[in-house]
């Protein structure tokens, strides 16, 4: 079997989240088919030890002509080396001839903006990491930006959020060249939570609850663990040890929502992260804490504008 070359380039300041995420996805597909199916190269413009922004190094070759390149990524990193490598003539058009080559290529997180400067966005659907999305909208205007989305596909085109969501990417790519089942094996070897679908959101409700309101940490961890379950203000006042009206006060002022719209929007990440399963509805309402499909779809039409069944249809096929 002929091996998949997977390029990954890299440049000063690199983000090493950005290689080292989807190198580790490639090379545990290997492990799990028990036969390297891939061989993954580390690109730069001069070649050798290129630093990321951590300090650590990794070894690259310069960038050439390489042949049967099958996945031809660039990582994202700091501004000035992003602009550097923008700059030089000759290993732009190195990348962009290697691109045109491949069965496909793509960007985690700000590695968008060289495929941007050469033109290879234009037209197309496209994410990067949400704190750059508008800056990327205005350089490619004719580009569509998701800035919600962890990693989009526009045929042979693939870009992700950054740094985890690389990974989250190349899973997916993993998928779709040997199946779901390898791809499952090897988000159990890197111990990951879940796998996440492209169209979940950058912005988790708990994670954001999270950053937003530490204090309310352990009420947080206990609505996660508690979601199947009937759960009302009065019960979350408990939990954070206040009362009925200074918990609703303080919940509100602190997360910009009400409890019970929070406690529904951790539902519907949930049920989102679900419906990529073959789960019924009919479970996942239970799992979820919806009483029956009907509630758990006029609550999902309210907050997405279409049904669970049509989401799934659209996003998880």
């Amino acid at each position: 079997m002929k091996k998949r070359v997977i390029a990954i380039v890299a440049f000063e300041g690199f983000q090493i989240l950005d290689v080292s995420g989807p190198a580790s996805v490639f090379s545990s597909a290997n492990d799990a088919l028990n036969k390297k199916v891939y061989q993954v190269i580390f690109l730069s413009a001069q070649g050798g030890m290129i630093k990321s922004s951590s300090g650590l190094e990794i070894k690259t070759i310069a960038l050439r002509n390489f042949d049967n390149i099958d996945t031809f990524l660039i990582a994202g990193g700091d501004e000035y080396g992003l602009i550097e490598l923008i700059k030089n003539k000759t290993a732009t058009n190195l990348i962009k001839r290697n691109i045109l080559k491949a069965k496909r290529y793509g960007s985690i997180c700000t590695g968008a903006y060289i495929l941007g400067g050469l033109g290879l966005l234009n037209g197309k659907r496209i994410t990067t990491h949400w704190n750059y999305c508008a800056r990327l909208a205005k350089e490619v205007p004719t580009a569509t930006v998701d800035s919600n989305a962890l990693y989009v596909n526009d045929k042979k085109l693939w870009t992700s959020a950054g740094v985890t969501t690389g990974i989250d990417m190349c899973l997916q790519l993993v998928a779709n060249d040997y199946g779901n089942l390898i791809s499952n094996q090897i988000a159990q070897r890197l111990v990951l939570y879940a796998r996440r679908a492209g169209y979940q959101s950058q912005f988790s409700p708990v994670l954001t609850a999270q950053s937003n309101a530490e204090h309310f940490n352990e009420l947080v961890d206990w609505i996660k663990q508690n979601i199947s379950k009937h759960i009302d203000a009065e019960a979350m006042a408990k939990i954070a040890g206040m009362s009925h009206r200074n918990f609703y006060r303080k919940f509100v002022g602190d997360f910009g929502t009400t409890p019970a719209q929070y406690v529904k929007s951790v539902r519907i990440d949930l049920v989102k992260e679900m419906l990529s399963s073959n789960a019924s509805l009919k479970t996942i309402a239970k799992l979820t804490g919806f009483t029956s499909v009907t509630q758990l779809t006029k609550t999902f039409e309210a907050l997405n504008g279409v049904s669970p069944t049509l989401f799934k249809k659209l996003n998880c096929s």
